[in-house]
């Protein structure tokens, strides 16, 4: 028997657990850094830290060869703006993505990111990645750089995002961290940071987590930590059933890092910021319909009858052009990637895309659904770059997609991609197959908020530093995971290399471990894991979701705080692994309670934060145009008022280069 459905269907029973179980056992780890969540921002930290000559170990959820949201592979990198064929510098990539976002990002994070993006895809290509038209398969294609063999997407006049072979990407990093000596410690659970004296908003000294193969408990001491985990991608939204293949992030995403980082006295900003769940799962598998959006940007669309709609630039002017789809018009200084967390309000920076207009269009009967991406009417290296070399190395989409389609006969040379049949506002974007209107509107994804550093990545906390995405404010994508990682290990490491040993309190230690195994104590007729996430996320919809209002936010902490005192606390757990389950609701019930305490603090609705307070419905009021800093100190939330451009204020320079040389 080779598959689990074939042992059930001869056995009719579950098979045994295959792991020894040890819950009483203790396992002691002392190291330099240590590295909480092994996806590709993480692998970047430890290896960047290891390369200091500190011990690093890295505590991952699933499997480091391959986990996270970047394991499944990349196509494109962002921010690359110091490569040699770039006409953007990163001056002008911060202040794009700082003006387009009105303000309400982390310029600091942001030039970081430009600053050393390209060395960091670099390090990549010598650990083993393709980033160049090796083979010459793209020669005398306008987005291929003769004398560098780099490709770019989005943008071939100013060339600052490059596409890369990056399938293969995480399992490269992985390797390159065994060979350098980094300790990866696959399968844990992390269940907090362990502060120095055991008090809230004191030094971090290391971290507690649970194995979920054996349930051995592992206490991390360490004297810097940096936290690189994901999102909180099942908040909102739990039915994995349906919603599995079709979400575009990690589905093991629980939030950890939040968690732990706010329950340790972290300081976090906008998180009341949110958007549409459009990527949570209730739409299309990624890149599958047809769409001109991203991976397939200038892509012609039509309709049943084969007329093709109009690309236009986002002053509204038509492209009479394929090539002219790729370039800047007048009053655009260059056109931003999709997918780096920028609301693009600054036409001087958005990109050329299909006509708005499209669902009135439709409706007056000018289009006739269904409509198609009609990938012949492209040059043919604008074909295959797409429906090859993109599709065939984005995450999610090499073997679901690009192997699945192409051994059922499909060929981007003649045939189309029927794009989805939807309610008529869901044509106003042209990434078709995150299927907006099949997404209820209190579904929302966490967007633009996260940890809040300073120029080192450093958080408010001593010894903890943020190296992420969407975790982090400020953050972006996968390169940008890679980078912000890469730039905190490296500072983690100097810190610990001089920093006094970590000295933990074992108070909160044995505390920690008494609340892990609660669940394998209880009752077998308590709830099960699955339950309790769908809990969490039917009150974060029903209370927190598009608008809301001081009732309905208390009402929210209210029940959260009776889900993790009642049926939480008496959940059941039969195994290592639904252990680790029970242990990320605790993460997601945290995230939730920071999140719904974020927007009580926000008297006033936000319209980039797309954040709507039905008893402060004035959008954009000047005096709210402010940061609201949020930890917790003693368990009482703090607030303070930080202005948007804390990260060009004293005690920093007033210029990002002079920063970036104090700091770097």
């Amino acid at each position: 028997m080779s598959t689990w459905h074939e042992y059930m269907q001869a056995t009719g029973r579950l098979p045994a657990w295959p792991y020894p179980v040890n819950y009483d056992k203790v396992n002691e780890i002392t190291i330099d850094v240590l590295i909480i969540g092994g996806g590709v921002a993480g692998m970047r930290a430890a290896i960047s830290a290891a390369r200091e000559g500190v011990k690093v170990a890295v505590a991952e959820r699933g499997h480091a060869k391959r986990s996270g949201a970047g394991g499944a592979g990349v196509d494109h990198w962002h921010g690359a703006v110091t490569n040699p064929c770039s006409r953007v510098t990163p001056e002008d990539y911060t202040l794009g993505c700082y003006e387009s976002m009105q303000g309400w990002t982390g310029g600091n994070v942001r030039y970081i990111i430009t600053k050393e993006s390209w060395d960091t895809l670099l390090e990549c290509e010598k650990m083993g990645v393709q980033i160049r038209d090796e083979k010459d398969e793209f020669k005398g294609a306008d987005f291929r750089d003769e004398k560098t063999k780099l490709m770019f997407a989005y943008d071939y006049q100013n060339k600052h995002i490059i596409r890369v072979w990056g399938h293969d990407i995480k399992v490269k990093i992985y390797e390159e961290a065994r060979r350098i000596g980094v300790d990866i410690y696959n399968r844990m659970m992390v269940t907090s940071l362990l502060n120095e004296g055991g008090r809230q908003g004191g030094r971090i000294i290391g971290a507690t987590a649970v194995n979920t193969r054996t349930g051995e408990f592992y206490v991390f001491r360490s004297k810097a930590t940096v936290i690189a985990t994901g999102g909180a991608g099942r908040l909102t939204l739990f039915a994995p059933e349906l919603t599995a293949s079709a979400a575009m992030a990690d589905m093991n995403s629980a939030g950890v890092g939040q968690a732990i980082g706010w329950n340790a006295g972290a300081e976090f900003v906008c998180m009341e910021a949110s958007g549409p769940g459009r990527l949570t799962g209730l739409a299309y598998a990624p890149y599958s319909m047809g769409n001109a959006s991203n991976t397939y940007h200038g892509t012609p669309i039509v309709d049943a009858d084969g007329r093709e709609v109009p690309w236009v630039d986002p002053f509204g002017r038509e492209l009479n052009t394929v090539e002219a789809r790729f370039i800047p018009q007048e009053g655009q200084q260059f056109q931003l990637g999709i997918g780096i967390g920028i609301s693009r309000t600054n036409k001087e920076f958005a990109l050329n895309d299909i006509t708005p207009d499209l669902p009135k269009r439709i409706e007056n009967g000018e289009f006739k659904l269904p409509l198609y991406a009609d990938l012949t009417r492209l040059p043919e290296h604008e074909r295959r770059v797409i429906f090859g070399m993109m599709v065939g190395n984005e995450g999610k989409t090499r073997i679901p997609i690009y192997d699945t389609m192409t051994r059922a006969g499909f060929d981007p040379d003649k045939d189309m991609l029927q794009a989805p049949v939807m309610p008529l506002d869901g044509y106003f974007n042209s990434n078709y197959w995150s299927g907006a209107p099949n997404t209820p509107s209190v579904v929302r994804m966490l967007g633009g908020g996260g940890f809040l550093v300073d120029w080192e990545l450093k958080t408010n906390l001593e010894g903890l530093y943020v190296g992420a995405g969407g975790t982090l404010y400020g953050g972006g994508c996968h390169g940008e995971s890679h980078t912000t990682g890469r730039y905190a290990g490296r500072h983690a490491a100097e810190y610990a290399k001089t920093a006094r040993e970590p000295v933990a309190d074992n108070q909160q230690i044995n505390a920690e471990r008494t609340l892990a195994y609660t669940a394998v104590k209880q009752d077998k007729g308590g709830n099960g894991w699955k339950e309790i996430n769908a809990a969490i996320a039917r009150i974060m919809r029903d209370y927190c979701g598009r608008h809301k209002n001081e009732t309905t936010l208390n009402l929210g902490l209210r029940l959260l705080n009776e889900l993790k005192t009642t049926e939480l606390a008496s959940a059941y757990a039969s195994n290592p692994h639904e252990l680790g389950r029970l242990l990320e609701c605790h993460a997601l019930i945290s995230v939730g309670e920071l999140v719904i305490k974020s927007s009580l603090e926000r008297k006033a609705s936000n319209s980039i934060l797309d954040f709507h307070r039905l008893d402060y419905p004035e959008i954009d009021p000047p005096e709210w145009n402010k940061l609201l800093p949020i930890r917790q100190q003693d368990n009482k939330v703090e607030v303070r008022e930080l202005p948007l451009d804390y990260h060009l204020r004293t005690p920093y320079a007033a210029s990002y280069e002079e920063n970036y040389e104090r700091y770097a």
